[in-house]
């Protein structure tokens, strides 16, 4: 692995953040079997995320598994890594929000990331690590069309919200609702010349892949 960003206190409150990977769907739109095991600079798109999460400053990784769960474990090396298997993953990412949440060490920050954004680097990952402030949520930050800020991945649940961001998450909307719910604790971080925040769900989007 490559060097860390910062050290075992991450934040500049002190409190450790555990990165939860989220990458246990099907990746059916893409047609070429769970996003996780794509290939990605030499290794798979799971193993480089979960790294990347890692370097990038995170005191420890959980990667939440799903769709064909056995064959990414036995085709990836993640042994640094907590690996954990959301069973229901067919009914939406809130399970495996949870099961990510519940895996993380008590008294962490959470930072939650999606396995099909390749463009993910861990110089984004200390950015918002170093942004975050007790007892609010930090969420990566790409502008639309217009120019304007929108929330995208990754998102730091402070240790105080963690478990009712848990509670609220709902079907496929993940965290989504408690995130409408209290618009006043997220401070946006604008990362988009580190990193795309591009999701890749389609074939037009395989060059995400490149980099």
């Amino acid at each position: 692995m490559e060097p860390r960003a910062y050290g075992e206190d991450m934040t500049p409150s002190g409190t450790p953040t555990t990165g939860v990977l989220l990458a246990a769907g099907a990746g059916t739109r893409l047609g070429r079997g769970p996003k996780a095991l794509l290939p990605f600079r030499g290794r798979t798109l799971v193993e480089v995320l979960a790294d990347t999460l890692f370097d990038g400053g995170c005191s420890e990784v959980v990667v939440v598994l799903g769709a064909e769960a056995e064959n990414v474990r036995n085709s990836t090396d993640l042994g640094a890594h907590t690996v954990v298997e959301n069973q229901n993953w067919a009914k939406g990412v809130a399970g495996s929000f949870r099961a990510g949440i519940e895996a993380a060490a008590p008294g962490n920050n959470i930072m939650v990331a999606l396995v099909d954004q390749p463009g993910l680097t861990l110089t984004a990952v200390s950015r918002l690590l170093g942004s975050h402030r007790p007892g609010r949520v930090t969420a990566a930050a790409y502008p639309d069309e217009s120019g304007r800020l929108k929330r995208g991945h990754p998102v730091i649940f402070d240790v105080g919200l963690r478990g009712q961001a848990a509670d609220a998450a709902n079907g496929d909307t993940g965290a989504r609702s408690f995130l409408k719910a209290h618009p006043g604790l997220v401070d946006l971080v604008d990362c988009s010349d580190l990193c795309s925040g591009e999701d890749l769900d389609t074939k037009d989007q395989l060059h995400l892949l490149d980099g």
